[in-house]
């Protein structure tokens, strides 16, 4: 099990590191270097691991210094984009895992697509309302700036997280390089570039497959495009939310009948369930759960989890109950998926969102012109 490093050596410990190199008054954890500018390449998927595996296919980044960072738990997209967005472990910002529960409503809450069941809305800054280090940064002077897809632009998602920037609507690998730099041209500019087709790449064929590895290719080219274009006093990081693992076993929990009784709603993904009892009933889910996944997950109640750091050093009152009353994390190359409820998510290849250093460990690659 990898415990995530909040503190000091995970990816909530980045965002004020490079709030810190660029002259704001906040803690380095990670004694990032001064610079006038920073560029933040965010790879969907691209845990340290997995690159170290396959260097031959991203030399330029495989040539980059830097440390290992741990993702934090869940492993997976929304928390580790929330953590970067706020500097706080996942226990303090709240957006603990894909899908959660809406406490009190009975319905699971998807925080990727955000979508409620029959259209319901949610609002962003409800659902996460904690400043995010954009705000931090922009009244501070500095400009922020997010490239990415123009169809990200004003989602609930982006809403959540990235409060402060300016969105630079990017499509083609050469668009998201060329928006970057002429970003970077401002005085003091924090821009982050987000790619994510080697996820998808890995989720549909596999991490390390013919797919995935011309997704690699294609990161290694924007990072080393990147760094060739940096102005003077700039830096670039790349580094990544999660890493991954390719499903060897597949357990079904809408077919096993020990995983469905006394069980309310299953959310979280299929490498971290979050698994919501009925009334009463936890204690029971607890005990079948760890019975049918004994030695394939860790599967422990929500005190357990909050209380083994898992989240980060604290869990803020308010979000304990969108922790499933059991999380069952599977190890090994095992997912627990949902064939009914959930069929796409079934059929996949890759997943992620467990502790283990294939997941959790993601780069930080380092690029400077000081």
């Amino acid at each position: 099990m990898t415990v995530p490093g909040y503190g000091g050596s995970s990816l909530p410990d980045l965002p004020g590191s490079l709030l810190a190199a660029l002259g704001l008054p906040e803690p380095n954890a990670l004694a990032l270097a001064p610079a006038a500018r920073v560029c933040l390449f965010l790879v969907d998927g691209l845990g340290a691991e997995l690159l170290r595996a396959h260097a031959g296919a991203a030399p330029f980044l495989s040539g980059l210094p830097g440390p290992v960072l741990t993702a934090g738990f869940p492993a997976t997209t929304v928390t580790s984009l929330c953590s970067l967005g706020t500097g706080l472990p996942p226990g303090e910002h709240g957006m603990l895992g894909p899908t959660l529960a809406v406490p009190g409503t009975g319905h699971l809450f998807n925080c990727l697509r955000w979508t409620l069941p029959d259209g319901a809305y949610m609002d962003p800054e409800r659902w996460q309302p904690a400043a995010t280090v954009y705000e931090r940064a922009a009244a501070a002077g500095v400009t922020c700036s997010y490239v990415a897809p123009g169809g990200f632009a004003d989602t609930g998602l982006t809403r959540a997280v990235y409060r402060g920037v300016r969105h630079l609507a990017a499509e083609t690998p050469a668009e998201r390089v060329a928006r970057a730099l002429e970003a970077l041209r401002e005085p003091r500019a924090h821009v982050t570039v987000y790619y994510g087709d080697l996820d998808t790449a890995g989720h549909l064929h596999g991490w390390g497959g013919e797919e995935w590895l011309c997704e690699l290719a294609a990161v290694d080219e924007m990072a080393r495009r990147l760094a060739e274009g940096l102005p003077p006093g700039s830096a670039l990081y790349v580094t990544a939310d999660h890493g991954m693992v390719n499903a060897g076993e597949k357990i079904d929990a809408d077919t096993v009948p020990e995983l469905a009784e006394g069980v309310a709603l299953v959310g979280g993904e299929a490498r971290a369930r979050h698994v919501y009892a009925r009334p009463g009933a936890a204690a029971r889910v607890l005990d079948a759960w760890r019975g049918v996944l004994d030695g394939r997950a860790w599967v422990v109640s929500r005190q357990e989890a909050v209380e083994s750091g898992w989240f980060g050093p604290r869990v803020l009152d308010a979000w304990l109950p969108r922790i499933g009353d059991v999380v069952a994390v599977p190890y090994g190359d095992v997912a627990i998926v949902a064939s009914s409820t959930r069929p796409v998510e079934a059929g996949l290849t890759g997943y992620h969102g467990s502790l283990t250093a294939a997941e959790q460990y993601v780069p930080l690659l380092e690029m400077s012109t000081r």
